[in-house]
């Protein structure tokens, strides 16, 4: 009898024990999103008021590397607290999302949840883009591209420049089907007022696909180097040719006259030598 009250005793003892805990429910709904997605999640509790605690989103794979973290106090009302995570230019994989309490880790009751596993999907590779991602302002914005098996079933598209702010949709367009592939190609113009980086969110019925970015840059003025036209003078130089001098032609003397000076020079040089004799 001894033995049966003092298990009675025990396990009320136990139960009063597990009364007094607190509890804390984490939810992130869905568990499995895209990449891209916002994930959403909630946090009851029936701690005291004032409690506070953060809300760590992981990377869970080999090691764990902390993407976000977010400060949340339990209010007197112990209302449902709601935090947002974003998971834009994350990658495909395992994730965590978990209570981290500053200090030491006060008891729970067992039906407690303080940690979950996310997976984040990675489709990406589902989208394939035709337009150039960098455009000059003048011609911005064209998006076009295709969705594999998108087939005629629409696409969302959601562009937010980071100064521009939101300049289009969200708002599904049309997707042309390819018969032969069953991909949906689709073209947008969105019209832009500034240079920017704007990121284009591309969704269907299954969530987001995707966001890329495109380089909006203004227009590059041309310099336009003036081109001087000289005029180079040409001074044309009349050259007259100039009329060669005759040469003079000798004509040879008569032949009377050579033998005539012939004699005179003969008596000359004959009357010299009778003198000197």
């Amino acid at each position: 009898m001894k033995k049966y009250l003092f298990v009675l005793i025990l396990a009320s003892l136990l139960l009063v024990g597990s009364a007094s805990a607190y509890g804390m429910y984490l939810n992130c709904s869905p568990k499995t999103i895209p990449v891209g997605d916002t994930l959403k999640c909630a946090v009851d509790s029936d701690f005291p008021p004032g409690t506070s605690f953060d809300l760590v989103f992981y990377q869970s794979q080999y090691t764990s590397t902390e993407i976000d973290r977010q400060p949340m106090t339990i209010q007197p009302d112990k209302s449902t607290q709601y935090k947002l995570f974003d998971t834009t230019g994350l990658k495909g994989g395992q994730y965590k999302m978990e209570i981290h309490f500053n200090g030491v880790v006060p008891s729970m009751r067992d039906d407690s949840v303080s940690s979950l596993l996310i997976t984040l999907t990675d489709r990406s590779s589902e989208l394939t883009i035709t337009s150039p991602t960098t455009q000059n302002l003048a011609d911005a914005l064209l998006i076009a591209g295709s969705l594999k098996k998108g087939g005629n079933s629409g696409i969302q598209l959601q562009v937010d420049g980071e100064s521009a702010g939101r300049v289009f949709g969200p708002q599904y367009i049309r997707t042309e089907n390819n018969l032969q592939s069953g991909d949906g190609f689709f073209t947008q113009t969105v019209t832009v007022t500034q240079p920017d980086n704007y990121n284009v969110q591309f969704a269907d019925a299954k969530g987001t696909i995707a966001v890329i970015t495109f380089h909006v840059v203004a227009p590059t003025a041309a310099t336009t180097v003036p081109i001087v036209t000289t005029t180079k003078k040409v001074t044309t130089v009349k050259t007259t040719a100039l009329t060669p001098i005759p040469t003079a032609t000798k004509s040879p003397l008569p032949a009377v006259l050579v033998i005539g000076a012939l004699g005179i020079a003969m008596l000359i040089a004959s009357g010299i030598k009778k003198d000197r004799k």
